[in-house]
């Protein structure tokens, strides 16, 4: 069911889950690839699954599914030899012993899928050659902050010295890199 003014199904889902339980979302094993194929996956991406005790059979059905879509998979859990490893290509098995309060998978075991995915997407960013040496050059400028920090980027990877023409010349370009790559092309 489509909720009245939205045609996205799984945010909707999303945003009920912050205000009412929906603990049983989790059982249905075909309900994962369903939000999948809601934002078009295919065999241009990768799908992590995400699943402490790694039993989950939403995310696990989810996997699966992209397996037989030769869409590559990986996972991340926190239990040895979990079920989710057996079925993605690349699993990752974060051992971080039981929970301070048995059951609160956001202590130890939230935090440390938290962790893994930092590294994931900062390798990803990296691979994709939004970084250069230890800055993210293609960030989006989305308050004062982030545009002072380009601008401060600019100034000091192109040598020009005027903060507002550097400021002027990052948002007419829109990113850090297209700013610099303009200055070092000329």
């Amino acid at each position: 069911m489509v909720c009245p003014g939205c045609s996205n199904r799984s945010y909707c889902r999303g945003n009920k889950a912050i205000t009412t339980p929906v603990e049983n979302a989790e059982d249905d094993e075909e309900q994962g690839w369903n939000d999948l194929k809601e934002h078009n996956v295919s065999e241009k991406d990768v799908v992590v699954g995400v699943a402490a005790s790694g039993t989950t059979p939403y995310v696990i059905g989810a996997l699966r599914h992209c397996q037989a879509n030769n869409i590559v998979t990986g996972s991340i859990s926190c239990n040895p030899d979990a079920d989710i490893s057996k079925v993605a290509d690349h699993p990752v098995e974060v051992i971080v012993g039981p929970e301070f309060v048995t059951g609160s998978t956001r202590m130890k075991s939230g935090t440390a899928q938290k962790l893994v995915l930092n590294m994931i997407s900062t390798t990803v960013m990296i691979q994709m050659g939004r970084v250069e040496g230890n800055r993210m050059v293609n960030m989006q400028l989305t308050n004062d902050k982030l545009i002072d920090r380009g601008t401060r980027m600019i100034m000091d990877r192109t040598g020009i010295a005027d903060y507002e023409k550097a400021k002027q010349l990052l948002l007419e370009k829109g990113s850090v890199k297209l700013a610099i790559d303009t200055i070092t092309k000329e």
